[in-house]
C-alpha cells in the first residue's frame, strides 16, 4: 500500500505490487501516477506505510520506477518519504510494542 500526498491537503491510497494479469487491489499506484500527471499535478510525495525499513521493493520500484513514470508523464517533483528504517523513533515505536506485548509474561 503507498499514501500519496499531492496539492494542498489531498492525498489518497493506492497499491502496487501487482505480479502476473490477476487483478489486484485497486487503485493502482502507476495508474493514479500517470492520471495525476496528465491531469496537471507537478509535485507528490510518496510514503510507504506498509514497509517499516526500506528494502528493494520500496528503494527501486516505488522510488526509482514510479518517479520516472510520474516524470515521463508531465510531473515535475517526486519525493520518496523513506521508511523509518533504523531511527530512534523506529527503535522506540517497537520497543514500546515489545514491553506491552510481554507486560504480563
Amino acid at each position: 500500500m503507498i499514501w500519496w500526498f499531492s496539492k494542498v491537503f489531498k492525498n489518497e491510497t493506492a497499491f502496487q505490487s501487482r505480479f502476473g494479469s490477476d487483478k489486484w487491489l485497486e487503485p493502482y499506484i502507476d495508474e493514479l501516477l500517470i492520471n495525476e500527471a496528465n491531469n496537471g499535478t507537478k509535485h507528490i510525495q510518496v510514503i510507504s506505510p506498509g514497509f517499516a525499513v526500506d528494502c528493494l521493493e520500496t528503494l527501486e520500484e516505488i522510488s526509482m520506477q514510479y518517479q520516472n513514470l510520474f516524470l515521463k508523464n508531465g510531473g515535475e517533483k517526486f519525493e520518496y518519504i523513506p521508511c523509518l528504517n533504523d531511527s530512534d523513533l523506529q527503535i522506540d515505536m517497537i520497543k514500546s510494542i515489545i514491553d506491552q506485548s510481554t507486560k504480563d509474561w
